[in-house]
């Protein structure tokens, strides 16, 4: 019997500094404590839009059954690329994580039958452990600065 191809791989020792970061960082994601004040962030900043914007901003996703900390939402009858483009230094994207460039409607909203003039002015908002209210309240105030009409 033949013995077996290395298939261009070699045997070594495994990063013992990668292991315990590997190790630390799973330590932290464990502790969910945080994901309640997150979450608690996340519809402050939907309540925040929704009063400044009105009918002019629309969820995107379920009401409660979601990801603590993301905010999925469109500004109605506009490009979310533009808006994100005037919104420097703000943890945000349009469409998916491996969103291509082009503008279009997100393959997802499109299959939630989202309506074109609404899902193409889409922006996720992501939040984290260390996102503060005084940031929430800097984002409305930015967003209210551009131009939504």
């Amino acid at each position: 019997m033949a013995p077996a191809m290395n298939r261009a791989r070699r045997a070594g020792t495994e990063s013992v500094l990668l292991a315990t970061g590997l190790g630390t960082a799973c330590a932290l994601a464990a502790d969910l404590a945080s994901m309640r004040h997150v979450e608690a962030l996340r519809d402050r900043l939907w309540k925040a839009l929704q009063e400044r914007f009105n009918e002019g901003v629309a969820l995107n996703g379920h009401p409660t059954h979601r990801l603590p900390n993301t905010l999925n939402v469109s500004f109605v009858g506009r490009i979310g690329a533009d808006i994100l483009g005037q919104l420097r230094n703000v943890a945000a994207s349009t469409g998916s994580a491996c969103h291509s460039g082009q503008i279009e409607l997100s393959p997802v909203l499109a299959a939630m039958r989202v309506p074109e003039r609404i899902g193409m002015g889409a922006i996720r908002f992501s939040l984290g452990r260390h996102t503060t209210a005084d940031e929430i309240e800097a984002v409305v105030a930015r967003l209210a600065t551009i131009s939504l009409s």
